[in-house]
């Protein structure tokens, strides 16, 4: 894979740092940087890799010196979606189960939706979100995105697979896709019922502390046959997997419904988070991915649709005291650029949409 063209830690996510608090120059020759050996179009292509990172980049700028770019990138970024649509859909006619790679945010389907509604191709849109419909519906005895092997590629899965529930890698991601479109008004039918299936089963696995709710990163066939989660209490609170995404993706969801009791578990949740020591200590860097950074920026995000007031500014604080690894490099998702872009507060190109949380 050519680095610079990944968005989590290539010169790719470097320029979305530059365009977003306005070094111009800096961007046209990290976009340089990025485009020197070529575009990957292949069916590995992602939001996060190849030119559907480079379409959802260069749409944070409207400037007419890119124009030409972004129309490259968007029709490269629509013939890779179409692939990739016709792959899931032989696979969901022949009833297999998924790889999270088929439907993440990071690497797939979810990813290549995020792209699409921030390019404005609505009707491919509707085509991956007529796709999210299809993957919620059960296949047997479990959820249709019921993944065969485990939650990380570099050790062995739980015996019968996993149903994976980070924003990252999990249904949370599908489901915060579908509850922002459905606020924009892209629809597609089957989609509310989609979101309740979805909601359902979240709603099943969610438990609670003194304070407020969290839910199980996974649950896996001996979950199921327990009745009760293995994970005992929230973990860290990372963007990727903790409660901050899956809270966030709840709000959204509550927001497109008009469910204000929704609306108050979610919330509820992202402030147990915050006052809980235990959780906040776990976090160690400044990434966006599994640090402080994703923290704040989720948090963010949900004070700002909050019904009561969310205090951000201690995350604010403990984002500037936590100390940069000195091994990090640029990168947007777990290196300084994206810690830096968390820290400016701003989001004039609605750079954290790749991290749906707008």
């Amino acid at each position: 894979m050519i680095a610079g063209q990944s968005l989590a830690d290539g010169a790719v996510g470097i320029a979305l740092w530059h365009l977003e608090t306005g070094r111009w120059n800096a961007a046209y020759a990290t976009l340089e940087q990025a485009t020197a050996d070529g575009v990957n179009a292949t069916d590995n292509a992602s939001l996060y890799y190849g030119v559907p990172a480079l379409a959802f980049v260069l749409a944070a700028s409207d400037r007419p010196v890119l124009t030409r770019a972004r129309a490259v990138a968007a029709a490269g970024t629509a013939t890779v979606t179409r692939r990739r649509l016709h792959t899931a859909h032989r696979r969901l006619d022949q009833r297999q189960r998924p790889a999270y790679a088929e439907f993440d945010l990071i690497r797939g389907l979810t990813g290549l939706g995020v792209v699409l509604r921030r390019i404005g191709d609505l009707d491919l849109l509707r085509e991956v979100l007529t796709y999210l419909v299809r993957l919620t519906e059960p296949i047997g005895e479990l959820p249709g995105w019921w993944c065969p092997h485990g939650p990380s590629r570099a050790e062995a899965g739980p015996p019968g697979g996993h149903s994976n529930h980070g924003i990252a890698h999990g249904i949370t991601g599908p489901l915060a896709l579908l509850a922002l479109t459905l606020r924009d008004g892209t629809t597609v039918d089957g989609h509310t019922q989609a979101i309740n299936r979805i909601c359902d089963w979240l709603d099943t696995w969610q438990r609670h502390t003194n304070t407020g709710p969290w839910w199980p990163q996974t649950i896996t066939l001996d979950d199921l046959d327990h009745g009760d989660p293995s994970q005992r209490g929230p973990l860290r609170p990372s963007w990727c997997y903790g409660t901050p995404g899956l809270a966030r993706a709840q709000q959204l969801t509550a927001l497109a419904l008009g469910d204000t009791a929704r609306q108050r578990l979610a919330e509820s949740a992202i402030v147990a988070c915050l006052n809980d020591p235990t959780q906040i200590c776990q976090l160690t860097d400044r990434g966006l991915c599994h640090g402080t950074a994703g923290l704040l920026a989720t948090a963010r995000r949900i004070a700002a649709d909050a019904l009561t007031p969310i205090p951000v500014a201690p995350l604010q604080r403990l984002h500037q005291q936590t100390p940069e690894a000195t091994d990090k490099l640029a990168g947007f998702l777990d290196g300084t650029s994206g810690a830096a872009l968390a820290a400016t507060g701003t989001t004039k190109t609605s750079w954290d949409a790749c991290l749906l949380l707008c």
